[in-house]
């Protein structure tokens, strides 16, 4: 957040800033979830909903785990709340009493720290690296589950490294943490953004996971806050609790919208095909300046690029590029401490004509240090 107010104001004094640092959509929200936005508003239908959300938006987002994963859910299980961020702030809240822990990897979504601290809970960074595509692994859940951890966090993809958790290791996770007596908490909210394979369903292997999604990635909907979370049905009253003190319930008209988002399937795949054209031209170019990539990312939109051969401190570099290229990328350090000197996640969440001015501005910055 620092190096984007830094990079407005760059702008703001005239500055042109290739952005690569923010994971948000560059595409418009679908047209068709506009209109169906716009029909709701001009019917007045712009009150609250029950807190767990509209009955139709439960049973239409059923239907779609029926449908992408031949998953059987009840719709009383899917709460609807505001983004992913309410999701995660109702999950820690109705689940974590004070002092228990919750496993993360670490690089991860920094937020889910500060969610379990919120809620009087303590996250406990797991070290991931390559041999296990930098997410957490029945081993490493044996190692750093204590007596009173509740639960796992798997991001799949993963942010930062747009890695994928294989189905084996995602099968070995979930029954780990049952057998531990705790949750499998999956973030899933890059589903749908996956090339050349897809992304598994933790409810595919344990009906007892807390599954989180929302639709501001894969729907270009960031601005909606609208979201959900799959509970077991023994968290539900509790979680009905929560919502209706916390949010009370979702935005009635991004509710309406979501109904019509399920719908937007080519819109999706446009979006999807775009990102992968983007990740395939980094992938290539970012190698040949220095930046290694160890392990291919196959989601979301990101790489995670090792930068030791260009520096040691991998902040002070994002800092420099930005004052100096005009090119705002984010430092390992906001995802975590390890290894985190020496590695900068790249978003290709923007234009390819901005990508490719990125990468001739770091490419013409970096050949008089390397030569």
């Amino acid at each position: 957040m620092q190096l984007l107010e830094r990079a407005k104001q760059l702008e703001a004094a005239g500055r042109r800033i290739v952005h690569m640092e923010i994971g948000e959509p560059d595409f418009s929200t679908p047209a068709s979830v506009i209109d169906a936005a716009h029909a709701a508003l001009d019917s007045g239908d712009s009150f609250y909903t029950p807190s767990t959300g509209n009955p139709a938006l439960q049973q239409a987002i059923a239907r779609w785990y029926r449908e992408e994963y031949g998953v059987d859910v009840s719709p009383e299980r899917i709460l609807i709340t505001p983004g992913t961020s309410g999701a995660f702030s109702l999950i820690y809240a109705a689940l974590i009493e004070a002092g228990e822990s919750v496993l993360l990897s670490d690089p991860g979504y920094p937020c889910q720290r500060n969610f379990i601290r919120l809620a009087g809970g303590e996250p406990v960074s797991v070290p991931v690296g390559p041999e296990t595509l930098y997410h957490l692994s029945p081993g490493l859940i044996e190692q750093y589950w204590q007596s009173g951890t509740r639960a796992a966090v798997v991001i799949n993809p993963s942010n930062p490294t747009g890695t994928l958790i294989s189905d084996d290791a995602l099968q070995q996770v979930a029954a780990t943490c049952r057998r531990l007596g705790g949750y499998l908490i999956s973030d899933e909210i890059y589903h749908g953004l996956t090339y050349g394979l897809k992304a598994r369903c933790a409810l595919e292997f344990d009906d007892n996971a807390i599954v989180v999604n929302g639709f501001s990635k894969r729907w270009a909907m960031t601005g909606w806050r609208i979201g959900w979370v799959i509970v077991p049905e023994e968290l539900i009253d509790a979680c009905r609790r929560v919502m209706q003190n916390i949010f009370i319930a979702a935005p009635t008209l991004s509710q309406y919208a979501a109904i019509a988002a399920l719908r937007a399937t080519d819109d999706c795949e446009r979006m999807r095909l775009a990102y992968d054209e983007r990740r395939r031209y980094l992938l290539e170019a970012l190698p040949e300046l220095g930046f290694d990539i160890v392990v291919q990312p196959q989601g979301a939109f990101y790489i995670y690029a090792n930068v030791e051969r260009i520096t040691d401190d991998a902040k002070s570099f994002c800092w420099e590029i930005l004052e100096n290229v005009g090119v705002a990328i984010t430092p390992g350090e906001d995802f975590g401490t390890y290894r985190a000197a020496g590695h900068v996640r790249f978003s290709y969440a923007t234009g390819m004509d901005d990508i490719r001015l990125g990468v001739a501005r770091l490419r013409e910055w970096l050949q008089p240090v390397s030569a």
